[in-house]
C-alpha cells in the first residue's frame, strides 16, 4: 500500500504512461514488502490448494474440480479483495487527496495500483496451471485461449467489483469484515472447494447469479474439460454482465476525499 509520495512519481515532465510505470514499480516492491499481503494474496490459496490436494489424493475427479476452483477464488482474491482493501486504506489515510494535488494524472497513479493487482492474479493462475501439471494430473490447459479470455474477463470483473465495493466501506478498520462478509460466502457457495453440480438445489440457484461460479466453470473448460469457448458463451456473458455492473459504480462512486475528519 502507497503511504508516501515519491518525488520521482510527481515531477513534470514524464508523460502519463511512464507515471503508470513507476506506480506500477512502486506497488510491486511495497507488495513484497508486506507480509500480510503477500500471504493473503499468494500464500493462502497455495496453502488451500496443497491441503486439498493432499486429501483428494488419488481422487481425480475431485482434483479436476479443486484445481480451476482455487485458480478462480484466486482470481477474486488478488483483485477484489486486494482492491476493496487497498483503496480504503489509500482514501482514509489520504493518499488519494495528496495525489489530487500533485502533478501526477490520477489515472496513472489508479493504473499502477491496478495492474499490481492484475500481475498478482496472473501469477496465481500461471503458479495453480504449473502446479496442477506437476502434481494434481490434471495437464497442461486444453485451450490456452479460452484461460486467458476467462482470467482476462474475471480480472476485469472482480477488480471493478472490488474497487466499487470500496465506496460502501467506511474506514479501514471495518474493511477486514466487510471484505471477508462477501469474500468467504462466496467462496463456499459457488464450488471452489466441491463439485457445485452436486450441491443443493437452492445454493445452486445462488452460485449462477454470482460471478465466480461463471469463472469457475470457464477456467474448468479451459483446464481440465477441454470444451470449447462457444460452450462457455454464457458464463462469459455473466461475468461481462457484473464486470459492466462493477466498473459503473465504481465510476459513480469514486472519491478522492476521506470520509472522516
Amino acid at each position: 500500500m502507497s503511504d508516501a509520495l515519491p518525488g520521482e512519481l510527481t515531477g513534470r515532465g514524464a508523460s502519463p504512461v511512464t507515471l503508470a510505470w513507476r506506480q506500477y514499480r512502486l506497488e510491486r516492491r511495497l507488495f513484497w514488502r508486506n507480509p500480510s499481503a503477500a500471504f493473503f494474496n499468494f500464500l493462502l490459496p497455495l496453502l488451500f490448494l496443497a491441503f486439498f490436494g493432499a486429501i483428494l489424493h488419488g481422487n481425480q475427479h475431485d482434483l479436476n474440480v479443486i484445481v480451476p476452483g482455487i485458480a478462480g477464488m484466486s482470481v477474486m482474491s488478488t483483485t477484489f479483495t486486494a482492491l476493496a482493501f487497498n483503496m480504503v486504506f489509500l482514501r482514509e489515510q489520504g493518499v488519494l487527496k495528496r495525489i489530487r494535488g500533485t502533478p501526477m494524472p490520477g489515472i496513472s497513479y489508479l493504473t499502477g495500483i491496478a495492474a499490481n493487482a492484475v500481475t498478482n492474479a496472473a501469477l496465481q493462475i500461471v503458479i495453480i496451471t504449473v502446479a496442477g501439471r506437476i502434481f494434481f494430473g490434471t495437464g497442461w490447459p486444453r485451450d490456452w485461449f479460452e484461460l486467458v479470455v476467462f482470467v482476462v474477463a474475471g480480472v476485469v470483473c472482480f477488480a471493478s467489483l472490488g474497487v466499487a465495493y470500496s465506496h460502501a466501506i467506511p474506514n479501514f478498520d471495518s474493511a477486514p469484515a466487510y471484505v471477508n462478509a462477501v469474500f468467504l460466502p462466496v467462496i463456499f457457495i459457488s464450488g471452489v472447494f466441491y463439485d457445485a453440480a452436486r450441491a443443493p438445489g437452492f445454493i445452486r440457484g445462488i452460485a449462477q447469479a454470482l460471478p465466480l461460479k461463471h469463472l469457475i466453470d470457464g477456467l474448468s473448460g479451459a483446464m481440465v474439460k477441454g470444451t470449447p469457448l462457444a460452450t462457455n458463451i454464457a458464463a462469459l456473458g455473466v461475468i461481462a454482465a457484473w464486470a459492466v455492473l462493477g466498473v459503473v459504480l465504481a465510476v459513480r462512486g469514486f472519491s478522492w476525499e476521506q470520509r472522516r475528519s
